[in-house]
């Protein structure tokens, strides 16, 4: 920690979502019902992946882990934008404000590796249906589910301590309802250099590897739809394509349009409405587009509810 840090403790003012000292209950009860419909997704799928034999095939292992990151990722941000939409400018101990971004940028980097994952599964299922069962062994997967939460763990304690030794004011304004890194290195008082060249190489690099992987499946999953002579499977292969590539779409793309930017460019307003992409959006939309569609999964729910009813009906 840089000197100034250990003289005196910053304490940082969280502001919230919205600019101003007013309560915005309407926008509170929006958040929070978003949040539970996220809980309530994302748990059930990591209940169901735990407590039902017949999802056992890697994809469902995947959508396991992507569930419960899911849950964790909106619990460390969402709980606090809560608060702040009724009591705006909320004070953050210096330690809790990089516990959060440490977490935050973990779960993040998680969740982009698993579903660079999920898009490998996928492409091996519809490109090699044959070898399936011998590209994604168990160990394979357990490989990947392990990689996905060392190098975002790793990555994310680099950034954490290269933004955390800064120097701050005593007290500083936070314009967002997070500790976020752009946030964080726009109040910097101290050189930001080294931490913002991590951010463009080291950083680029470990987000843009997922993309490129998720890039690589799904065209080689289009190609080989293209093979396909029926109608029919053309447009089922392409409809759970098309709906996949619109949530990767929406958490890359804002990721990268926050990040990987001069913190000259830094704009709070723009940052705020970006982070609720990826942060609230696309995590609380996972579970419904990657699983409750999907008739296997239907059919989990279905046995689940009829062994719930069993005991009544006797």
């Amino acid at each position: 920690m840089a000197v100034a840090n250990l003289t005196y403790q910053p304490q940082f003012q969280l502001l919230g979502l919205m600019d101003g000292a007013d309560a915005h209950p309407l926008l509170f009860l929006l958040f929070l019902s978003v949040y539970l419909l996220n809980a309530l997704g994302n748990l059930s799928m990591v209940v169901l992946v735990r407590s039902d034999g017949a999802l056992c095939s890697p994809m469902y292992y995947f959508l396991g882990h992507l569930s419960l990151v899911d849950v964790c990722f909106t619990t460390v941000t969402v709980p606090r934008l809560l608060t702040t939409l009724l009591h705006p400018v909320q004070a953050v101990s210096f330690q809790a404000c990089f516990a959060q971004m440490y977490f935050f940028v973990a779960l993040g980097i998680t969740e982009s590796y698993l579903l660079a994952a999920m898009s490998y599964d996928r492409a091996v299922a519809v490109c090699r249906p044959l070898h399936y069962g011998a590209v994604m062994t168990p160990w394979r997967c357990l490989a990947l589910v392990a990689a996905s939460w060392a190098v975002a763990h790793l990555h994310s304690l680099l950034h954490t301590l290269l933004i955390s030794a800064l120097s701050y004011p005593r007290s500083a304004p936070v314009r967002h309802f997070f500790c976020d890194m752009t946030v964080m290195l726009s109040l910097a008082t101290s050189d930001t250099s080294v931490a913002e060249t991590a951010i463009f190489s080291e950083g680029l690099a470990v987000v843009l590897t997922p993309l490129l992987l998720v890039s690589l499946s799904y065209t080689r999953i289009l190609l080989a739809v293209l093979g396909v002579r029926t109608t029919g499977g053309r447009r089922r292969a392409f409809s759970t394509c098309g709906a996949h590539l619109v949530v990767v779409s929406l958490f890359f793309g804002s990721v990268l349009s926050v990040y990987f930017r001069p913190s000259s460019a830094y704009s709070a307003r723009y940052d705020r409405l970006a982070s609720v992409v990826y942060a609230v959006v696309t995590p609380t939309l996972n579970p419904f587009i990657y699983s409750l569609r999907n008739k296997e999964v239907k059919g989990a729910l279905k046995r689940g509810f009829r062994w719930k009813a069993a005991p009544q009906d006797k």
